[in-house]
């Protein structure tokens, strides 16, 4: 006993899309909001994060953040666990922007008097 099926019975279109008879291509549905393509999504999640750093960019580690505002490395990781100074985490360190630097200074500046 031998069955034969043809065409596509039992087949419920293809992928959200059906057309008809007299349009190939039309969809009997509304159109879906299309998804975003990587492009777009990257897009969103950079303007999240801040704004985009310049290629010539110079990190520094927070041993050379602490020598260079003469602090402890410990003061660093204060201010970098306070979000007071802004860093990125790579790996189990963390590295700190030079303009982050500038900025934070700039920001706890006073004058004497």
């Amino acid at each position: 006993m031998s069955t034969s099926v043809s065409g596509t019975a039992g087949v419920s279109g293809t992928a959200g899309v059906s057309g008809t008879a007299g349009e190939p291509g039309a969809s009997a549905e509304p159109a879906a909001a299309a998804e975003p393509t990587p492009a777009v999504a990257g897009a969103a999640l950079g303007a999240a994060r801040g704004p985009r750093r310049p290629r010539e960019a110079r990190f520094r580690t927070v041993a050379e953040v602490a020598a260079l505002m003469r602090v402890s490395r410990m003061t660093v990781y204060r201010l970098v666990h306070d979000g007071t100074l802004a860093s990125v985490k790579v790996g189990r360190s963390y590295r700190v922007l030079d303009s982050a630097v500038d900025d934070y200074l700039d920001k706890a500046y006073t004058e004497a008097g």
